[in-house]
């Protein structure tokens, strides 16, 4: 076997580091999810909490999301993207010390943004727009989040586009380019809660306008709320597509429906923010339309990635001697816990890209609309198809940096755990949604509660505590990994899948950067031009008072 190849000591570290701080969010975030499930079966932990410190179930709820959402997903994905790009092109970031500095932007960001939750002045739960207000520094710190992040994103494409200059005419690697794709759509989607941030937030917060439009803050957030999805699942799609196929024994079955299929992930997944307002007023019907048909749209890469995803994983387990029509699926590794973890993430995720064609049916999202349906749905998405892949990816890129073996039969058990509990939390919500159930609500405080929802309460506590049970299980593996004593160190190879047919054979378009950004940004402006200069001009600032939930 050739030497593998290690990332420079900086590049390592700064990989590093990022995980640290999205495995100490999650972990954190991951309690209060614990909490707000048991609420729901009627054990309310928050007066007992409040002794230690926890004013309110909102407060709670806003640490979940923000620490669970925003921060373990951010960093853990800023440290993969890196990760991707330097050891998919095998070189140092042109510049580490812009990395660097994006990082601790970031880190700044999220200390001031922290210490307003933890002191209870911005339980503004992790969506944040107004009327709810909270002090300015919580959304300076946002903004520091955002920028740093942005900071970061461009250190990998000035290290990506470099090598493009060098290597004319050669195909770039697979995991490089799609990770600088990813920022870039990352890019696109920041936008819009950045202007909503700058403009509007900050200013209202500290005292500079009368008041602030809701109606143009809530389009602005959702401008960034939904692509922010595919922020979070592409990184979870580069596993799936260049690395799971490898694990499984396999290759990648097509380079080139992987790269079109992130191109349309690109061009498609921020201009449909408006099919989160339907209920709202002040958005005309033919836009609600027009997003909801780009929103639906989207399961055309969605389904090129079942596809392709599928056939790679079906040729290997073909190779590992599956037969028949379904054989090579019991054939593929399980006893992997990295490879089950993935396995298991797009299976329950298949439900939730059902779940999401139905939130985007104008008809059926009268029905839905924050109901706990909501709920169900964002954990079969965030929940697991993208934490559940990150702690498969974990499972061979600690090992990587940290020369330590995995502990297999305890991640085995963390994978199962967390899939099964995550299966019964995720149907018993969807079910309470359909039921009438509100979502943002400490249900187990409610004077009254339908006979017809008892049974579902139980068992969201049930399959959170399976499902808690799953999280901390990874936590102490990861926390294995960085502090444990390995009694002989381990070389592990990232397990880079090399496709069915030469990259060099994919058409030159399908590497053509200029074309497809250029589309992106085009269809965002004529998606949202048009309703953005009549809210503008019709805008009405209220002079909200600081509305409080706790």
């Amino acid at each position: 076997m050739s030497e593998v190849f290690q990332l420079p000591r900086s590049e390592k570290k700064l990989v590093v580091w990022h995980l640290v701080i999205a495995v100490a969010a999650l972990s954190v975030g991951g309690l209060f999810g614990l909490f707000q499930a048991l609420n729901y079966g009627g054990v309310d932990l928050y007066g007992f909490l409040g002794k230690l410190g926890l004013k309110s179930y909102y407060q709670g709820l806003t640490l979940h999301g923000v620490l669970n959402a925003i921060i373990w997903t951010t960093y853990f994905i800023m440290g993969f993207l890196t990760f991707n790009v330097v050891y998919g092109l095998k070189r140092p970031l042109k510049s580490a010390k812009l990395n660097w500095a994006g990082f601790w932007v970031m880190t700044l960001g999220l200390i001031l943004a922290a210490l307003m939750i933890l002191s209870n002045q911005a339980s503004v739960l992790y969506t944040f727009y107004p009327p709810l207000k909270a002090p300015w520094i919580f959304y300076l710190g946002l903004t520091l989040l955002v920028v740093g992040s942005w900071i970061e994103g461009w250190g990998l494409a000035w290290t990506f586009f470099a090598w493009k200059k060098e290597n004319p005419g050669v195909r770039s690697p697979f995991i490089a380019f799609a990770a600088v794709l990813t920022f870039i759509l990352w890019q696109l989607a920041t936008l819009g809660v950045a202007a909503e941030v700058l403009a509007l937030l900050l200013p209202w917060s500290m005292g500079l306008t009368q008041g602030v439009d809701v109606e143009l803050a809530r389009t602005l957030f959702w401008w960034f709320g939904h692509p922010l999805v595919y922020f979070w699942l592409l990184p979870a799609y580069i596993s799936w597509y260049a690395y799971l196929p490898r694990q499984a024994g396999g290759k990648l079955f097509s380079d080139t429906l992987a790269r079109l299929a992130f191109w349309l992930f690109l061009l498609l997944s921020v201009p449909v923010g408006f099919h989160h307002q339907y209920l709202d007023p002040g958005v005309p019907p033919g836009w609600r339309y027009i997003h909801a048909l780009l929103t639906l749209s989207v399961v055309v890469p969605s389904m090129m990635t079942l596809f392709t995803v599928v056939a790679s994983l079906e040729y290997a387990g073909r190779k590992r001697g599956g037969k028949g029509l379904f054989g090579w699926i019991w054939a593929l590794p399980w006893k992997d816990p990295s490879v089950a973890a993935q396995l298991l993430a797009g299976l329950i995720f298949m439900f939730g890209g059902i779940g999401g064609v139905l939130n985007a049916s104008y008809n059926i999202n009268m029905i839905l609309h924050n109901s706990a349906w909501v709920v169900g749905h964002f954990h079969l998405t965030v929940g697991t198809a993208v934490t559940l892949s990150f702690m498969g990816i974990s499972y061979w890129l600690v090992p990587y940096l940290t020369g330590k073996p995995l502990p297999e039969k305890v991640a085995r058990a963390q994978v199962w755990f967390y899939a099964i509990g995550m299966t019964i939390f995720s149907q018993a919500l969807h079910s309470l949604g359909l039921a009438g159930a509100p979502r943002r609500t400490p249900l187990g405080n409610a004077p009254y509660i339908p006979p017809e929802w008892q049974g579902l309460l139980l068992r969201v506590a049930i399959g959170g505590v399976l499902l808690a049970t799953g999280l901390y299980l990874y936590i102490y593996i990861m926390a294995r990994l960085a502090w444990g004593k390995a009694k002989k160190p381990v070389t592990v190879e990232p397990p880079v899948a090399e496709a069915l047919h030469d990259p060099q054979q994919t058409p030159a378009w399908l590497d053509s950067w200029r074309p497809w950004v250029i589309g992106a940004i085009a269809l965002v402006v004529l998606a949202y031009t048009p309703v953005l200069l009549d809210l503008i001009t019709n805008m009405v600032p209220v002079d909200a008072p600081m509305m409080k939930l706790w």
